[in-house]
This record gives C-alpha cells, structure tokens and sequence, in this order.
C-alpha cells in the first residue's frame, strides 16, 4: 500500500507531509525549498511507494483562485510530466496557515519557534493531508 503525500506549496519553500501506508494518519514530513521540491519528489518516490500527491488549492473567499495559482500551474505540469505515474489532485488549503498558527500556539511552542516559516509550511501540509483524509471519509 503507498502513502498519500501533500504538498502546501509556496514560492519560496513547500510544506510537505505524508500518511502512514494505511492512509490513516497525516504527518509533516519535512520542508523543502521550491526549487528542489521535483527531485526532492523523485528521491523521495523512489524510496516510499506513494499512491497520491496532494497539492494544496489556494483560494479567495468567494472561492476564486488565488493569485498564488501562477505560480502553482507551472509546478503542477512539472509534477505531472515529472512522475507520471503517480496521480496529482489539488484540495482547498484555505486557512490553513492560520489554523498552523492556532496548532503551534495551542501546542505551547515558543514565540521564536512559531516565527519560523518552514515549521508554518510543514504544519500547514498537515493540515492539508487530514483535511483530505477527513473529506475521503465523508465521502463513503
């Protein structure tokens, strides 16, 4: 059984976070910067078998992509042509760096540890991947 992976992708830096084989729990893996994030994937892939990448879907609040999706297209032709065999969708990542922030708040951590950004990243593609689990769930 593989892995469901997902990714809060950002300009910068990509959050990344995967399930266990079951598909049962999300977990943040790791973050990356966007330049390597393709062959970080294919390192990655060719060592964990993976069933499904997530990829988080901006969007305004009257539901209309946001101006981040520039930059996401692109890097979704890439992941596409770059592993073809693993399919790509992309789920609504509206909120989730605020509720990463609530979580590293509610978790205690320190003012200087919530200040950095990779942590927010990881968190948020967490948050992601269960948003997508729970969604799957509703669904049967």
């Amino acid at each position: 059984m593989g892995r469901i992976l997902s990714i809060d992708y950002g300009r910068k830096r990509c959050g990344i976070a995967v399930t266990d084989t079951l598909k049962i729990v999300a977990n943040g893996l790791t973050t990356v910067q966007s330049a390597t994030l393709i062959d970080f994937l294919k390192q990655y892939t060719a060592k964990e078998p993976v069933e499904k990448i997530i990829v988080g879907l901006p969007k305004q609040m009257d539901n209309t992509p946001s101006e981040s999706m520039k930059y996401i297209r692109p890097f979704m032709g890439q992941l596409k042509k770059a592993l073809p065999d693993i399919p790509v969708e992309m789920f609504d990542e509206r909120f989730t760096s605020v509720l990463a922030h609530k979580a590293m708040l509610d978790g205690g951590m320190k003012k200087m540890a919530r200040r950095d950004k990779a942590i927010v990243d990881e968190i948020s593609a967490t948050i992601i991947l269960n948003d997508y689990l729970q969604s799957l769930q509703a669904n049967l």
